[in-house]
């Protein structure tokens, strides 16, 4: 039977973090809602319910709050409020017969306007001129243009498509690179032969075992001198001190980071001093209402679990993303 059919009114863990999702009691009808903010309550609220909703996705506390549960006896469907899912997809929780969805689409645009933003930044010297506008220092520049420059954006997946879309409608050349080659798109295989020209590198892959650590010394040795990196994936999909001595030593010229491999960014982390490199802290792809956008998808789901339909944005298990189609 498709999951949720015929099961009347589910129970809900809700992992929260102190944020609660908005207006999420007024829109899940006779839904029981449990919450939770940290590993403890979660293990607590677990057994017996049904769903587990992640509103606090960065959290790391549900892996051992879920074995403590024993979840997987009885949770049927995990949401997790953001397009990554490195932080549910643990071994216990993918062997499980629980359906893992995601919120892929709520962030897209948002997170390609700011790399789009990151690219004039740097192209225009901005960093440089609110500085020197704070010293009240008048010093006329030179800034590099936007059209015609090379981009390579890693991450095929919605995300990865709205960042290209809008890149290309400034007249920056851009290649795409994904799990594997189809139409436009090229395959991982392929990246090393695209480094050389890239000028500016867009990392927008989800973190799976063949994206950790991809950007390493001898990837950052491809890219030209004069290239930026640019990170809204995941941070461990970059070796972070190989990154740092790469814009230390002059290999790259800069890079725009809005991932870590440690959140929030441990304040005496080298990054926060280097004047080539825009620190931001995982903020993205979140604009204003995006709480309101998430609590909406999460809320259609849940009537289409309810209803026995199939389920937007079903994460492929082996994969780590969602792959085709909507099927639970």
């Amino acid at each position: 039977m498709t999951i949720g059919a015929g099961q009347g009114a589910p129970t809900i863990t809700v992992l929260h973090g102190g944020d609660h999702p908005p207006g999420l009691e007024a829109q899940t009808g006779d839904a029981r809602l449990r919450f939770a903010d940290d590993a403890a309550s979660l293990a607590e609220a677990l057994p017996g319910s049904d769903v587990l909703l992640t509103w606090d996705f960065l959290s790391g506390s549900v892996r051992d709050a879920w074995v403590a549960a024993d979840a997987g006896a009885s949770v049927r469907w995990v949401h997790t409020a953001s397009a990554g899912v490195d932080k549910v997809a643990f071994p216990e929780l993918l062997a499980s017969d629980a359906v893992l969805t995601n919120s892929r689409g709520v962030f897209d645009r948002p997170m390609a306007e700011w790399v789009l933003g990151a690219i004039l930044a740097f192209a225009k010297d901005l960093p440089r001129t609110l500085s020197l506008q704070r010293e009240r220092t008048w010093r006329h520049r030179e800034t590099e243009p936007v059209a015609g420059r090379r981009v390579t954006v890693v991450g095929s997946g919605p995300i990865g498509h709205a960042i290209t879309d809008l890149l290309r409608g400034t007249g920056m050349h851009v290649e795409l690179v994904g799990r594997t080659a189809r139409d436009g798109v090229h395959a991982f295989e392929a990246l090393d032969g695209l480094l050389p020209d890239t000028q500016y590198l867009v990392l927008a892959a989800p973190l799976t075992d063949q994206t950790r650590g991809l950007l390493h010394a001898g990837t950052l040795a491809r890219l030209p001198h004069t290239a930026r990196v640019i990170n809204v994936g995941r941070g461990p999909l970059v070796v972070q001190d190989d990154l740092v001595a790469a814009l230390t030593d002059g290999t790259i010229a800069g890079a725009a980071l809005d991932v870590f491999e440690v959140e929030p960014l441990p304040s005496e982390d080298p990054l926060w001093a280097m004047e080539n490199v825009i620190v931001s802290p995982h903020m993205s792809g979140d604009i204003v209402g995006w709480r309101d956008t998430l609590v909406d998808l999460f809320v259609d789901n849940l009537t289409r679990y309810r209803a026995g339909r199939e389920l937007r944005n079903v994460v492929d298990k082996e994969r780590g993303y969602v792959s085709t189609g909507t099927s639970s």
